[in-house]
C-alpha cells in the first residue's frame, strides 16, 4: 500500500518538474531585424532601465525594450521583447562578473524568420550594428521560465578599465508586457533580483 502511495506521488509530480527545452538562437544584424516588425523597417520602442546591484560594488544595469509588431509585417500583432546587461560604467572593489540570467516568459513564437539558418527561428542576438560585445551561448526554456547563459562571463570595470555589456537580444510573445522581476547570477554565487517586463 505504502509503496503504491508513493508510486502515484511521484507520477503526479513528474509534470511539475518540467524539462529544459533549447531555444534556437541566431544572430541578426540591425536595423535588418527591424523589417520583421515593421514594413518601413523602423520600430518604435518603449526602453527601461534598471540598476543591477553588484556583490563588490558598483551597479550595472538590465536594460529592456518592447515594441509591437506593425500591421502586415511577418510579427503583425506580436509583442518584441529585447534585453541587454550593462556593466560598462559599473566600478568597485574587484570585477563582479555575471554568467546567467533567467526570468519568467511563457510561450515563446516560433513562427517567425529572424534569418537564422535553421528556421523558424526563437532567439536573435543583436550581434552587428547595435551596442555591446558578448552574446549568448544558450536560453533554456523550463515550463515559463527561460535561463540566458551568456558565451563568456560579463564583468564590471575597474579603476582602470570600464567594463563589459552584452549586445540586446530579443525574443517574441503573443502577450503584451507586464511588470516582472529577472534572477541575476553573478559566478560567485551571488544573485541579485532586479525589475524587467516579459509577458508573464
Amino acid at each position: 500500500m505504502r509503496k503504491t502511495i508513493l508510486l502515484t506521488t511521484v507520477i503526479l509530480l513528474m509534470p511539475l518538474v518540467g524539462k529544459a527545452a533549447p531555444l534556437r538562437i541566431v544572430n541578426v544584424a540591425a536595423p535588418a531585424i527591424n523589417c520583421v516588425f515593421s514594413t518601413s523597417c523602423s520600430v518604435r520602442v518603449k526602453d527601461t532601465k534598471e540598476d543591477v546591484p553588484l556583490s563588490t560594488g558598483g551597479k550595472g544595469v538590465l536594460r529592456t525594450r518592447t515594441f509591437k509588431g506593425a500591421k502586415g509585417s511577418p510579427a503583425d500583432g506580436l509583442y518584441a521583447y529585447e534585453y541587454r546587461l550593462d556593466l560598462t560604467d559599473a566600478v568597485g572593489t574587484k570585477p563582479s562578473c555575471i554568467d546567467w540570467i533567467s526570468l519568467s516568459f511563457g510561450p515563446v513564437v516560433s513562427t517567425l524568420d529572424f534569418g537564422g539558418p535553421s528556421r523558424p527561428d526563437q532567439v536573435f542576438v543583436i550581434t552587428s550594428g547595435g551596442t555591446g560585445s558578448i552574446g549568448l551561448e544558450s536560453a533554456l526554456q523550463t515550463r515559463d521560465t527561460i535561463r540566458f547563459r551568456f558565451k563568456s562571463p560579463v564583468c564590471s570595470g575597474t579603476a582602470a578599465a570600464k567594463g563589459a555589456s552584452t549586445y540586446f537580444w530579443g525574443l517574441v510573445s503573443t502577450s503584451d508586457p507586464e511588470n516582472i522581476t529577472a534572477l541575476i547570477h553573478e559566478t560567485g554565487g551571488a544573485t541579485h533580483v532586479v525589475k524587467t517586463r516579459s509577458p508573464m
